[in-house]
């Protein structure tokens, strides 16, 4: 009686493939408006993606200031008293999308457990109220800003256009993100990458 052969070994189950374009995540990185982007919404914007994946990515506008409302306006409209120390603040126009949901974007020494998003080296995104109760407090974290609003792409979306040089792609700074002088951000990214701002083209290119 002859014997079975041997079995062969099953070979490893490879990983489901990934959309055409799709590129390893980019959560935690500034993406930088290139000049002349087609939507006005988004001109000289930097924005922190804060998450990134196959299916979608999302990012708060870091350089964008809401008009005609402060951070004292919008705690008053929760039935918060803001203190004098934090009322004047500006509040950021985070992106077009919901529009007045809130998004706290703060220093790593907050964490609202199950709230709180890890997003780049030392900070953190929270959309719990409870945050803006605490913002209101001596328990505050060291630095933080408050958009309303978010930008965000669908599958591939963010990839196309990155392939099409609508965006330049730099590491992420406190600086940037908690600075109070919102104008003069985006060149400030522009110089991170070791480029000139004055010497960007439309187009991708160098002038």
């Amino acid at each position: 009686m002859t014997e079975p052969p041997p079995k062969r070994p099953r070979a490893p189950r490879k990983p489901p493939a990934k959309p055409a374009g799709y590129a390893a995540s980019l959560a935690g990185k500034f993406l930088v408006a290139m000049p002349g982007i087609a939507d006005p919404r988004f001109e000289r914007a930097v924005i922190l993606l804060c998450a990134h994946d196959a299916e979608q990515a999302m990012g708060i506008v870091v350089n964008r200031q809401r008009a005609g409302i402060d951070l004292g306006d919008v705690l008053s409209q929760l039935g918060i008293r803001a203190k004098p120390a934090i009322a004047p603040r500006s509040v950021l126009e985070g992106g077009p999308v919901a529009i007045d949901r809130g998004f706290l974007l703060h220093t790593a020494d907050y964490d609202a457990e199950d709230a709180t998003r890890p997003v780049a080296p030392g900070i953190g995104l929270t959309t719990a109220r409870e945050a803006l109760e605490v913002i209101n407090s001596p328990a505050r974290p060291v630095d933080f800003t408050l958009a309303l609003g978010y930008a965000g792409w669908g599958p591939g979306q963010l990839e196309g256009e990155l392939a099409h040089n609508v965006w330049l792609v730099a590491e992420p700074s406190q600086d940037i993100v908690f600075g109070r002088k919102h104008d003069g951000k985006w060149a400030a990214a522009i110089k991170s990458l070791g480029f000139d701002p004055g010497q960007i083209t439309p187009d991708g290119g160098m002038a």
